[in-house]
């Protein structure tokens, strides 16, 4: 077939669909309206009303931890009946188009000075993410046919457009806010994800054979949650453990102390079904090899647990840190808090590759490079970044004011961590899971990341009682232990997952492939 008569979905462009170039732009222009709203979000509600850069929300930082905590639990957890909606109804294309517009409408309504603006649109937000965020990784997957060798270099692509709408976000964002103030900052959000709606809708000949709605065999060949869930009343002791742990959450979750007491009470009941959940999964799966697989899967999700508990500190106590008690001028110049968390995108751009690349090389030599190692030790090397906010703290209590240069090395070994972590453990989800619940355990993947961001705020919380000191200290200690913990186990544990990984061939060069550069 020659070029000239090519449809627009069949159109490449430097050897790669050209819808990977719109998905690539609209995920882009997303991420900028994420992060950058992120970088501001916090220091935004403890800001008072005669703050430098206009009137904030003037709350007091535990209850601005509160909050930040349950928004990035619940951006993630929602990606669950996103996914679920777009397999099960619309298809993922439509998902994309409809969350984009919500995430158009939030942003915006964060823009507007009014008290009544400011959740509304935070809930717009989740649910713009939970329809686009799970839903438009999947369609870049669906570019390319199976067994297409371009597919892992096409999320790498991918991936470099999420860094670099976090990079793009964090450096212009702070600046904005310096100049114009907070509303204007949240307006840039909205209008950035503007961009990435018209990118989309421009762009739709291309991806037109990709995340449409799906069709009634498929849905036949799904496997319905409710029917996994009916299979819990079949069995007498799933039943009880099941009403205890949801008696249990009643009680915990509402007899809580706190105004959010509600909250923890229908995260509770979640974690309930949750665990229900996955005791019926386990009970029907047909094969020893596949419930060992599933218990490995299940250990892996608290190793992303503890690392995105720690990691998530940078848009909650780490941005209140930069912002209050880091001397943060450089050559006459004051540098926006949001620029620090540019760095994490800076740095991936920088290392991505070399980082892949030692891995690559690591296992061309047969030495130990298999995704619980390379979690195990990015976890590791994420927690070890705190000593600097350890060395940072430890200098504000003499001098009053820290240095940059702690965040600067911070900054960069969460990112090394990052590198080490985030991007094999959704990967080896996909290894293990088995095949008929591929989606559902992808979707709880996405669930164990929102769980972090709850455990980072209520880390950032505990700091008015125990001192930004102890909180560093703590994490670091924590997440080496465990680390260290997981790769003493290591044999076991990949005994477990009966060679899953033992058949896989790296094509080492200098464009390694396959590497995800960032959640």
């Amino acid at each position: 077939m020659s070029a000239t008569t090519l449809k627009p979905h069949q159109k490449e462009l430097f050897g790669h669909p050209i819808g990977l170039y719109i998905l690539f732009f609209t995920e882009m222009w997303e991420r900028f309206s994420y992060y950058g709203m992120r970088a501001i979000l916090v220091i935004y509600m403890i800001a008072q009303a005669n703050h430098k850069d206009g009137a904030g929300l003037g709350w007091t930082e535990l209850e601005a931890l509160k909050l930040y905590g349950w928004y990035v639990m619940l951006v993630y957890v929602v990606s669950i009946p996103g996914g679920i909606i777009a397999d099960r109804y619309l298809g993922q294309k439509k998902a994309v188009m409809i969350g984009a517009f919500i995430l158009v409408l939030g942003h915006g309504t964060l823009a507007i000075e009014s008290s009544w603006a400011f959740l509304t649109g935070l809930g717009l937000i989740i649910l713009g993410v939970g329809m686009l965020k799970p839903n438009i990784s999947t369609m870049v997957g669906g570019l390319y046919a199976k067994g297409d060798i371009r597919r892992d270099k096409g999320f790498s692509i991918f991936y470099i457009g999420i860094n670099l709408g976090s990079l793009l976000a964090t450096s212009v964002i702070g600046l904005i806010v310096a100049k114009w103030g907070w509303h204007a900052g949240f307006g840039t959000a909205g209008v950035a994800m503007l961009f990435g709606l018209i990118v989309y809708i421009w762009g739709q000949k291309y991806i037109t054979h990709v995340g449409n709605k799906p069709t009634k065999q498929s849905k036949e060949n799904d496997v319905s949650l409710v029917k996994i869930f009916s299979n819990i009343f079949n069995s007498p002791i799933h039943l009880v453990i099941f009403i205890a742990l949801l008696a249990f959450s009643l009680y915990a979750g509402f007899t809580f102390e706190g105004v959010d007491h509600w909250g923890y009470g229908a995260l509770f009941i979640f974690l309930s079904f949750v665990v229900a959940l996955m005791m019926m999964i386990f009970k029907s799966l047909e094969t020893q090899v596949e419930k060992d697989r599933f218990l490995v899967v299940l250990l892996s999700f608290f190793l992303v647990i503890v690392f995105w508990g720690a990691f998530e500190q940078a848009g909650g106590l780490m941005s209140i840190y930069t912002e209050q008690k880091t001397d943060r001028m450089l050559l006459g110049y004051l540098i926006p808090t949001p620029m620090f968390q540019g760095l994490n995108a800076g740095f991936i751009i920088l290392f991505a590759v070399a980082i892949a690349n030692f891995w690559a090389k690591r296992k061309l030599k047969n030495k130990e490079a298999s995704s619980l190692f390379k979690m195990a030790t990015g976890t590791i090397i994420m927690g070890l970044g705190f000593v600097f906010m350890v060395f940072a703290a430890k200098e504000y209590g003499i001098k009053g004011h820290s240095g940059m240069q702690w965040l600067v090395l911070a900054y960069l070994f969460h990112t090394i961590g990052e590198l080490c972590s985030s991007p094999v453990s959704l990967s080896f989800v996909t290894k293990l899971a088995p095949a008929k619940y591929a989606s559902l355990m992808m979707g709880l993947y996405f669930a164990a990341t929102g769980l972090g961001g709850k455990v980072a705020g209520i880390l950032g919380e505990s700091a008015g009682d125990l001192g930004e000191y102890t909180i560093f200290s703590g994490i670091t200690i924590f997440t080496v232990i465990f680390g260290l913990l997981v790769i003493a186990l290591l044999k076991p544990l990949k005994r477990l997952t009966h060679g899953a990984e033992d058949n896989e061939v790296e094509m080492h060069n200098d464009e390694t492939e396959g590497f995800e550069l960032a959640d």
